[in-house]
């Protein structure tokens, strides 16, 4: 799904990305994972190009992306953050169906659309109306979510979205994350710090580390036969080892 050769990024004297090569496998779940300031957040941005590479280039479905062709692009990629992102001046369903009303698609359609990401993320139908400051934060990211799918985009980027939850909220929320990625079989690239949320929503996890990638594969692999030492200290720094933690 995508391909990044030689990327990097630099913000003013800091490097936020070293030369790295990576490629998205399709219809899995690919988790960025690291500290804070690893640069997880930085390729995702690369990935929709919210930044260009400094060096490099990023392929998607194996065209390079270009700055004339990133508004159809973009209407192929879903991309949600944490806390939502939502106009706070729009109700939920306006901020659902903004893009689909930009493109000009008939009413019957975008009614039919929100029906089915309704039931797809059990969100509350009556609470479409509600304006996101009426809106908890549980709600709220099922409305990024939505907007996020809206389009029925091939690819699905997810900045950290469940991380300014509380842990009731973001159990429950993890749990129907892991059914829509079962349900729609698309293909996800999911930014977290969180080994449990990793373990659970991840088929390939792709751990950084200052900008760099340290190692690459399955949590299990990871954990079992760590690349460098610092693969073993983030486990230790997350005190309970993956299998045993639940979403």
């Amino acid at each position: 799904m995508f391909e990044l050769e030689g990327v990097s990024k630099r913000f003013g004297e800091m490097v936020a990305i070293h030369p790295l090569d990576l490629s998205v496998p399709t219809g899995r779940t690919t988790v960025l994972l690291g500290p804070s300031g690893c640069g997880k957040s930085t390729l995702l941005r690369m990935m929709n190009g919210l930044l260009r590479p400094d060096t490099g280039r990023v392929l998607f479905h194996g065209q390079p992306l270009r700055d004339e062709d990133l508004l159809a692009v973009r209407q192929r990629i879903g991309y949600a953050l944490q806390g939502g992102g939502l106009f706070p001046h729009l109700t939920a369903e306006a901020n659902v169906v903004l893009m689909a009303r930009h493109l000009k698609w008939p009413a019957e359609r975008i009614r039919e659309r929100i029906l089915s990401l309704v039931e797809l993320t059990r969100f509350p139908s009556d609470a479409l109306t509600r304006f996101p400051g009426q809106l908890s934060g549980g709600q709220r990211q099922r409305v990024s979510l939505m907007r996020a799918l809206m389009l029925e985009p091939d690819v699905l980027l997810l900045d950290e979205p469940l991380g300014a939850l509380d842990p009731l909220v973001r159990f429950e929320l993890q749990s129907d994350l892991r059914d829509i990625f079962t349900r729609l079989g698309k293909t996800v690239v999911l930014v977290t710090h969180d080994l449990g949320e990793a373990s659970f929503l991840g088929d390939h996890v792709v751990l950084l580390r200052e900008g760099r990638i340290v190692q690459q594969g399955s949590l299990s692999e990871l954990e079992h036969a760590p690349a460098d030492p610092f693969v073993t200290r983030f486990f230790q720094a997350q005190r309970l080892p993956f299998e045993t933690r639940g979403p």
